[in-house]
């Protein structure tokens, strides 16, 4: 052999055993979810509880200590079980964690959420760890894991979390870190029927009470006027205590478009009133009786057909 051909093997030799040290670990990561509660609207939160079992062969990896749900408020200490199979360690923990979470309630109580649950290594990044998910054995309790809603979609995936910092490392090409990220992510769906009865039942009473001043003469000042002003307060207290259980948002939710639409409502009564109580004072009875029952009529009508339209769009 000639002695360049017996450098090119060495070379070839150093760079593929080069590449081989550079490949990362492969973690095997999957996940069975318990149970989803606590959720609570106002502070952005729910608590998850879990199960995450790793089988991995490097024992630098120690996921008792290591382990990061960077979208967690907080994070109970596991029960840590570790054992082995065909040779890899194989740690099971079982997670409790507090998740922030941006609901999304332009809908609600028609609402549709997207969670997701993201784990990490603090210490590896990917050149070091790379997660695999246990797809086949990731689910979740289908008995008991959410109450009130339904879980519509689960998976469990594996993705690269970009990091645009160094961390405090200034050498160059080091200002951008990747962390290899598992994600447990449930698509749910809110049994929604009971819960807007019980949160604008109050509201669609207050407006019936308003509608009553439609069947009183419209002579009767006080009566006419107001029932639909108690009905006006009534609605008012309604949507402060929707409001109060729902985070702050800038978008117009279907809770304010129906409080707008009873507002509006009630303010129909009002004018129609108002025009028929006037036309009674200029001795007018026939013309006053007929506006009253036309403008009950469009504001009744008017006022039912657009709650069905924006609640069908809510359902869709």
């Amino acid at each position: 052999m000639k002695p360049y051909h017996i450098l090119t093997f060495f070379l070839v030799c150093s760079l593929s055993f080069t590449k081989a040290q550079a490949q990362p670990d492969t973690v095997t990561v999957g996940s069975y979810v318990i149970s989803v509660h606590d959720i609570n609207f106002r502070d952005k939160e729910y608590t998850m509880r879990f199960w995450l079992w790793f089988l991995y062969d490097n024992p630098d990896f120690d996921f008792s200590t290591q382990l990061d749900i960077p979208n967690a408020k907080s994070i109970d200490p596991p029960e840590i079980i570790i054992d082995s199979i065909d040779n890899k360690v194989w740690a099971i923990m079982k997670m409790k964690a507090t998740m922030k979470e941006s609901w999304q309630v332009t809908d609600f109580p028609f609402d549709k959420q997207h969670l997701k649950v993201q784990i990490e290594n603090t210490l590896f990044d990917n050149n070091s760890l790379i997660f695999k998910p246990d797809v086949k054995g990731s689910t979740y309790d289908k008995t008991d894991a959410l109450d009130g809603w339904d879980i519509t979609d689960f998976k469990v995936t594996a993705v690269t979390n970009d990091y645009e910092t160094g961390f405090g490392d200034f050498r160059p090409g080091r200002n951008l870190q990747n962390f290899s990220a598992f994600l447990i992510e449930l698509n749910i769906e809110r049994n929604a029927w009971g819960l807007f009865l019980k949160i604008f039942i109050g509201m669609y009473i207050a407006f019936l009470i308003s509608i009553i001043s439609f069947t009183i003469q419209v002579q009767e000042l006080e009566p006419r006027f107001g029932l639909p002003v108690g009905g006006l307060f009534a609605t008012v207290g309604n949507k402060y205590i929707i409001d109060s259980i729902l985070p702050e948002t800038s978008a117009f939710t279907l809770v304010d478009t129906l409080h707008t639409l009873t507002f509006f409502g009630i303010f129909g009564t009002l004018v129609v009133s108002a025009i028929a109580l006037r036309y009674y004072d200029n001795g007018k009875l026939e013309t006053a009786i007929r506006i009253n029952k036309m403008g009950s009529r469009i504001v009744i009508w008017a006022y039912a057909i657009l709650n069905i339209v924006m609640v069908g769009l809510a359902i869709l």
